[in-house]
């Protein structure tokens, strides 16, 4: 079964190869996260360099479906967060 990589694994990841005390790596994360979430709520996009980008986008209102039912149904317009990875990490991750 595949692990996932959690906030507290790259909490012990700086803490381990910086050797700052873990509650400074712990914060170092939490602020990493809370500055990227900052600036997609404003709109804006973050890029990590060879890594990928994180994007807001607008969805317009819509006709769906319930597929079980098949009856129609209006999906209201909403805001989602798109990832698009990187040429570098798809290049890492296909060749692994």
């Amino acid at each position: 079964m595949n692990k996932t990589l959690t906030r507290a694994d790259l909490a012990e990841a700086i803490y381990s190869k910086v050797g700052i005390s873990k509650v400074e790596s712990s914060d170092i994360v939490d602020q990493i996260f809370e500055e990227m979430i900052l600036e997609l709520i404003d709109g804006k996009s973050v890029k990590l360099s060879s890594f990928g980008s994180f994007m807001v986008r607008n969805k317009k209102q819509r006709i769906g479906r319930n597929p079980k039912t098949k009856e129609e149904a209006v999906i209201d317009a909403r805001r989602v967060v798109v990832f698009r990875a990187s040429k570098e990490l798809k290049n890492k991750v296909i060749n692994e």
